[in-house]
């Protein structure tokens, strides 16, 4: 059985972005979809439902936002196995323990209360952090989340590549039907010495050789396993995290490779991933590496 996607509400509109993109990435694929929303009021089994000031309780609150979430994602896509669920803990917790379980955890960029236009919401980036399994952040421009370019966009990291988003990647543009574009962006060394005979005198066409080479190995199985997809490799001189941030302004969906790292307050992420998680114009998709 493959896993479902999971996609968290709150009931903000960024969230319920999320909902429609996570629905309609489920029915290309042919998966499922959770909706959940963390609750950490009243949901011990059997607790009463209090009220206040006329108010619902913090639980029926839930209820009622995960499963207006759930309508709305089976009002788009009917064949679409849909569940909800309110989920005892935190947002953070809740949603990396369904991540165990999951094919895809499925965010908005920012939570109830968020401004439009401010840096990405605490929760989506926490989960992206720890992501125990693919982390996607529904952001950017109306033209990057309905999927109008027809492109997908891929970091090649160095030295290994990140063969596993290459191969999420391959997956995603076959899904799709769509191209998909492969990028390692480099960076000519300040007093670099090398040698060859064919780049003596101008060593920044080494390094970019150097990168087209790597690109090449690094997606050369899923060439072989993708024969449909169409592929476009792109070397260029920058930092990666300019580079891709620029190129996301094209394509419907980005993906990159991130280690999960641990400093003194807990997971995080590296530069490349945090800076497009912040301002990339289409959806992100972060994928756990092996260290």
């Amino acid at each position: 059985m493959r896993l479902p996607l999971v996609s968290g509400v709150d009931g903000s509109q960024a969230s319920l972005r999320a909902v429609d993109w996570a629905v309609d990435e489920a029915a290309l694929h042919g998966l499922p979809l959770r909706v959940v929303y963390a609750c950490e009021g009243d949901h011990r089994e059997g607790a009463a439902p209090a009220r206040s000031l006329g108010r619902p309780s913090e639980r029926a609150f839930a209820e009622s936002i995960v499963e207006t979430a759930a309508e709305r994602a089976r009002r788009r896509h009917p064949d679409v196995d849909v569940t909800a669920e309110v989920l005892p803990g935190d947002a953070v917790t809740a949603l990396l323990r369904e991540g165990y379980n999951a094919g895809a955890l499925i965010t908005g960029e920012r939570g109830r209360g968020g401004v439009t236009g401010l840096l990405l919401g605490s929760v989506s980036l926490a989960v992206a952090a720890a992501h125990p399994c693919p982390v996607i952040v529904v952001r950017g421009d109306k033209a990057g989340i309905e999927g109008t370019h027809g492109r997908i966009l891929v970091g090649v990291k160095e030295p290994e590549g990140g063969s596993a988003a290459i191969r999420f990647a391959f997956r995603e543009a076959e899904a799709r039907d769509c191209a998909l574009d492969a990028v390692h962006a480099w960076r000519c060394p300040p007093r670099n010495y090398a040698d060859h005979p064919r780049t003596a005198g101008e060593p920044h066409l080494y390094w970019k050789e150097r990168a087209v080479a790597l690109i090449d190995h690094a997606v050369a199985d899923s060439v072989r396993d993708y024969p449909t997809v169409r592929l476009y490799s792109a070397a260029v001189e920058g930092t990666a995290a300019k580079v891709l941030a620029q190129r996301s302004a094209a394509a419907d969906l980005i993906i990159v490779g991130a280690h999960r790292r641990h400093g003194r307050l807990g997971p995080h992420l590296g530069r490349v991933a945090r800076t497009l998680l912040h301002h990339a114009d289409c959806p992100v998709t972060v994928i756990p590496l092996a260290t």
